[in-house]
């Protein structure tokens, strides 16, 4: 069975991505997860503290953002399906860049989110190959999408 890399994208504040590892490695699936730094520190400090602090705030997160791209373009480069999860505590503004980056490339697109931001992600939505709700119907589309095999 090929192996298949999934890029999970998005909130960084809950386990969810632990939660669809999980239930691949309960179906034996034959899956590699990827993922941006989800330190959110690290993340928001690798460009300051590799290159050095610059003399504003703009710089700074543009610095930080530029270093952080560099993995996230190549692994989502590298994926076979990407996951971007929205949550409900915070706007995921690079989020939804990760999913418009994916789509452009012509990735494989699940989206995760709650029904209350429907309506601010229609456009999201509309480049995905499917929307989901919750962790568990993406691992359910993942299951059945590598196996072949629909669980009822």
């Amino acid at each position: 069975m090929t192996n298949w890399t999934v890029y999970l994208s998005g909130e960084i504040h809950s386990d969810w991505r632990s939660d669809i590892e999980e239930a691949a490695k309960a179906h034996d699936l034959p899956v590699t997860f990827t993922g941006p730094v989800t330190i959110h520190e690290d993340s928001d400090d690798a460009g300051a503290v590799i290159l050095g602090e610059p003399e504003s705030n703009f710089w700074r997160d543009h610095m930080g953002a530029k270093v952080n791209a560099i993995r996230t373009r190549k692994l989502i480069e590298d994926a076979d399906i990407v996951v971007v999860r929205f949550g409900e505590k915070y706007r995921q503004w690079n989020a939804a860049f990760d999913a418009g980056y994916a789509a452009a490339l012509g990735k494989s697109l699940i989206v995760q989110h709650p029904p209350e931001v429907t309506h601010a992600l229609k456009e999201v939505d509309g480049a995905a190959m499917a929307t989901c709700e919750t962790p568990a119907q993406v691992a359910r589309i993942l299951a059945y999408v590598i196996s072949g095999k629909l669980e009822r």
